[in-house]
């Protein structure tokens, strides 16, 4: 009994996707996608490890314990250059749950770079299509290293699903997630760009979206900062005599 009982008090992981699709991507693209996992069982979870089938695909993870009911993330980033044609690889995600091993999986196909120009009036014509409500988001003042999160609310106008690929920025500062991972034709969801400044500056960084729309494949965001050592007021921050 007590050993069936301690097999059941475990945690367990629950994946929302499996797999993911990029799509078309040109060359040279860093494709990244965050898998979302869950704690379903009694017991903390630690993602121990994530081992990609190949060296072309970096991962990320939640390390803390997630304990029930907590969401982490599996980030994937698969480097497509040097890469041309059609892809399929798995990560594999290790811990301390029921089931201790579960296999993620990313395709898409890799072209060369000015493809998307080279499209006929009827592929513009069916090709997905990103709109977005607004194209710039001001945080205010951030701490240095601070984590702040944009939302902005997308839709799909055009006539196949569409797929957010990756984003690019100079800083090497933004990273993205979706509340969904296609968009079926006049469908919203909202992407997400969590930025963490590393620099005391004023940003005015713009985000590159690379999407599967042949007609607009690169819509550019605009993230607005003032980025200080500290919020703290000064007098906080003087010692006390």
């Amino acid at each position: 009994m007590l050993a069936g009982f301690a097999a059941h008090a475990q945690g367990e992981l629950e994946f929302e996707f499996d797999s993911h699709d990029f799509g078309y991507i040109a060359e040279g693209t860093l494709a990244s996608y965050s898998f979302r996992v869950r704690n379903t069982g009694s017991e903390p979870v630690v993602i121990t490890n994530v081992q990609p089938s190949c060296g072309c695909t970096t991962p990320e993870w939640t390390k803390a314990p997630l304990k029930n009911g907590e969401i982490g993330f599996i980030k994937v980033v698969y480097n497509s250059s040097g890469r041309p044609g059609p892809f399929n690889k798995s990560v594999t995600v290790t811990s301390n749950a029921a089931t201790p091993t579960h296999n993620l999986y990313i395709k898409g196909n890799v072209g060369p770079v000015d493809q998307k120009k080279n499209t006929t009036a009827e592929q513009k014509v069916l090709s997905p299509r990103l709109a977005v409500g607004s194209t710039s988001y001001s945080f205010g003042k951030l701490e240095k290293g601070q984590k702040a999160i944009a939302k902005f609310l997308i839709k799909n106008t055009g006539r196949r699903d569409l797929i957010v690929q990756a984003v690019r920025t100079a800083c090497d500062c933004v990273s993205y997630r979706m509340s969904e991972p296609a968009l079926k034709p006049g469908q919203t969801a909202t992407l997400e760009l969590t930025f963490v400044p590393a620099v005391l500056k004023e940003y005015n960084e713009v985000v590159t979206i690379v999407s599967n729309d042949i007609v607009m494949p690169d819509l550019r965001l605009t993230l607005k900062a003032s980025v200080v050592e500290s919020l703290a007021p000064e007098d906080m921050l003087k010692e006390s005599k």
